[in-house]
């Protein structure tokens, strides 16, 4: 009981924080404020490549995305998508697959009806949709959605805004005695061609509550610029990302300070971080670091947490640093499991502490924690459950007996 009512709290906290928006449906997935805010990501394979592509999603799934998005750029790519989506319910993997388009998304939905059919949304972007034609093309694609009844993400992004609205705001701009910069400029012209976009779709004929806004930028001042502009003149589900986020710890930092920075103002709906994996490289990674942005803010709750301290000169021994990493490693396998046989796991707090100056008071303050002794010369190790100490460890089975001691704790109490 305790545990759940820590998770409603933080679901209580996060609505209250939210902006105001109504609520769009993707697949079986509700966005908006009155809901959590959804991780998604986007699979980085051929889609053509049938099994690959199958197998990627099953894996994005398993860690946590809740919604899929899959480049969908010509004929061979719309054949495969309903086979994808076929080969996914197979193995009762039920998750939303996205349709990205580019160009000639107005030419793929119409040939392939079966492609529109079997996606759970359109992601459209407005600078990319034809020039001449832009409107008639948009169209196209909104009509589409309109027949087979999905939302559309109407994805505006710096690197491809409409160079027709850009052009006609710089025009504007430069009449003005004391004209804006041109970073302000485009930024307007964004949040510009979203709402126009937007308004157009509704005119066509799509529901108010089927359509998702989001304003790409790599910056995370012009992100945090630009989605509180957008923020303020809608109440239309925002989807937030910087896109080409970068790689490693540039992607991770940069995309966390901007994310963070807005959601703290409760605006997002759905998030995904775009980072840019390392050749051959494990592309859950954008799923972890947005499930840990949004449970590091309190919004949402998705694996427990391990605390552990960073080790000075009074921790010369390692046996707190293996016993951190190795309960991380084990949580990691386990929550696929674990999420199914012991709902509310994901709010478990584990400290994993290296020597006694703050380690005993760490581990009281969660929910199961063991504070090492520092140099490791007398391996004591006092635990702390639910902040009463319960025995102290002793010996070389410190992390197997500890091990135990945290299946012990998660069985009795979220069976």
């Amino acid at each position: 009981m305790k545990n759940a009512i820590l998770k409603f709290g933080v679901w209580e906290r996060s609505k209250k924080l939210r902006r105001k928006t109504v609520t769009a449906k993707v697949g079986n997935i509700s966005i908006g404020s009155d809901h959590p805010v959804v991780v998604q990501s986007m699979t980085n394979t051929d889609t053509s490549d049938v099994k690959r592509t199958v197998w990627q999603i099953k894996d994005l799934a398993a860690a946590g995305s809740e919604l899929v998005r899959v480049t969908v750029n010509n004929d061979s790519a719309a054949k495969a998508v309903p086979l994808i989506i076929e080969n996914l319910e197979k193995q009762n993997i039920r998750i939303p697959v996205i349709g990205d388009f580019h160009y000639n998304g107005h030419l793929l939905l119409t040939k392939y009806p079966v492609c529109a059919e079997s996606l759970a949304k359109y992601r459209i972007n407005p600078g990319n949709v034809g020039t001449k034609t832009r409107d008639k093309n948009f169209t196209t694609i909104v009509e589409q959605a309109i027949n087979f009844q999905k939302p559309i993400r109407i994805g505006v992004n710096w690197g491809s805004l409409d160079k027709q609205i850009l052009t006609e705001m710089m025009d504007e701009n430069s009449k003005h005695i004391h004209p804006l910069p041109a970073r302000d400029v485009t930024i307007n012209a964004m949040v510009e061609s979203a709402l126009r976009s937007a308004l157009l779709a509704e005119n066509v004929g799509i529901a108010h509550n089927m359509i998702i806004l989001s304003a790409k930028v790599s910056g995370v001042q012009d992100l945090i610029t630009v989605y509180r502009q957008l923020a303020g003149k809608c109440e239309y589900p925002l989807h937030l990302g910087l896109t080409e986020a970068g790689m490693g710890n540039k992607g991770i930092i940069a995309s966390t300070a901007g994310l963070s920075a807005l959601l703290q103002e409760g605006i997002g709906d759905t998030i995904r971080v775009s980072l840019t994996p390392q050749p051959g490289g494990d592309r859950r990674e954008e799923v972890y670091v947005a499930q840990q942005i949004l449970q590091s803010l309190e919004l949402r709750s998705f694996t427990p947490q391990v605390t552990a301290c960073p080790g000075c000169g009074r921790t010369t021994s390692t046996l707190f640093q293996k016993l951190a990493d190795d309960i991380n490693t084990y949580i990691k396998e386990q929550m696929p499991s674990w999420r199914i046989q012991y709902p509310g796991v994901e709010a478990l707090n584990v400290a994993v502490m290296g020597c006694v100056v703050n380690g005993p008071g760490e581990s009281k303050h969660a929910n199961i924690g063991i504070s090492l002794p520092g140099t490791g010369e007398d391996p004591k190790a006092p635990v702390y459950i639910d902040g009463t100490h319960a025995t102290t460890l002793k010996g070389e089975h410190i992390a197997e007996e500890f091990q135990k001691l945290l299946n012990d704790y998660i069985v009795k109490n979220y069976s």
